[in-house]
């Protein structure tokens, strides 16, 4: 009896760190940087993520004990992949601890923002957007509107596959806008 959770369990963090690869590598698409006017940098790189893994965590919670525990899994991925960062960024073992509080924080705080904008105007998402993916630069109103279209269009994207898909580890995100042009700025 013990053996099959252990397995499951080991399954279910092996599909997890697959959805955060994916999750990783939507977020490290070129155009954002380029055409989105996202700063390029350790802040909104893990900006990217976070908002790439909100989309794919928002459409688990709520189908079942199996959605739930790949929630948790793909969250807890996340996390040890902050500290594993920090760690070769050089922060020491004593701030390594106090900055991924820090950050899973944010995930938190960033992700009631986005479930907000989504349910409402595209003014409270952008401002949620403002506020976080643009919080260290002056950022352009049609950067924000064409993330904020970006966003409602994953998210809606991402419910419309099926549940199963995502539990087996397939989340099909979008090409961002000019994703194909994103060298040639």
């Amino acid at each position: 009896m013990r053996l099959g959770w252990t397995r499951r369990r080991r399954e279910r963090a092996r599909i997890a760190a697959d959805l955060y690869a994916q999750i990783v590598a939507q977020a490290r698409r070129p155009a954002f940087y380029l055409w989105f006017g996202v700063p390029d940098t350790v802040d909104g790189r893990f900006e990217m993520i976070v908002l790439h893994a909100f989309t794919v965590i928002r459409v688990l919670k709520g189908e079942g004990d199996d959605a739930e525990r790949m929630a948790q899994a793909l969250f807890d991925r996340m996390v040890a992949d902050m500290d594993r960062s920090l760690r070769e960024m050089g922060v020491g073992d004593l701030g390594v601890g106090k900055r991924v509080k820090k950050m899973v924080s944010a995930f938190f705080g960033r992700s009631v923002a986005y479930e907000t904008g989504l349910g409402s105007g595209d003014a409270s998402l952008s401002e949620a957007l403002r506020r976080n993916v643009y919080g260290t630069v002056t950022a352009n109103e049609k950067d924000i509107a064409a993330l904020a279209a970006y966003v409602r269009g994953q998210a809606a994207r991402i419910e419309g596959q099926a549940a199963r898909d995502v539990l087996n580890g397939a989340v099909a995100f979008a090409a961002p806008p000019r994703d194909d042009a994103a060298g040639a700025k």
